[in-house]
């Protein structure tokens, strides 16, 4: 499985997941995202789309700024 990185640094809310929604449309087999966000409030946002989709989410933040998800589709 490859990964698809969607850099979303400096973009505030909902870009973050408008890009996930945009990357995965584009990717349709099962992939790897690497989402880079750096507005806190994309966690909420993220990891509630995920819940609803059924898919695989894993958080992690880097700094204070910068937090990363992992979404497997």
């Amino acid at each position: 499985m490859s990964q698809v990185l969607i850099d979303a640094m400096g973009k505030p809310c909902p870009l973050p997941l408008l890009l996930l929604k945009k990357s995965m449309k584009q990717n349709s087999a099962p992939q790897q995202f690497l989402l880079k966000a750096s507005d806190p409030n994309s966690q909420i946002d993220i990891q509630r789309y995920c819940q609803l989709h059924k898919l695989t989410c894993a958080f992690k933040q880097v700094s204070d700024s910068e937090f990363h998800y992992v979404i497997e589709s």
